[in-house]
């Protein structure tokens, strides 16, 4: 998967930065990273609410090996094959991955403003 094939599959969806990562690319919009393109896959943001959608889709979450083990990531999953070929559907994935990293970091943001005011 290279950069411009990228930013054609996510053109419906609007604009999006596209940097290197490890041996692929990281995919954001304002400012928060959503999806990862790496080994061949493209992996979306996924979270208790989401996951579901990827399952019921036989999506599994990103793995990489290292020596000694077996690594799951489970906050992203593999986009579904038939997305690539229906670019409205897939932004409605593509949108759902960024709010729900949205939501994340903003729940993040409230711990650590009240965890500084107890101090």
């Amino acid at each position: 998967m290279d950069r411009d094939f990228l930013i054609d599959l996510f053109a419906d969806f609007g604009p999006v930065t596209i940097r290197r990562m490890f041996s692929g690319f990281g995919i954001s919009a304002d400012g928060t990273n959503f999806a990862l393109a790496l080994r061949g896959g493209l992996y979306l943001r996924a979270d208790d609410e989401t996951i579901p959608r990827f399952e019921a889709e036989g999506s599994k979450p990103f793995q990489y090996q290292t020596r000694a083990k077996t690594v799951t990531v489970g906050s992203y999953w593999q986009l579904p094959e038939r997305l690539y070929d229906d670019p409205e559907e897939l932004t409605g994935w593509a949108r759902a991955a960024l709010a729900r990293r949205s939501a994340l970091r903003c729940a993040s943001a409230r711990r650590r403003r009240r965890r500084l005011r107890r101090e």
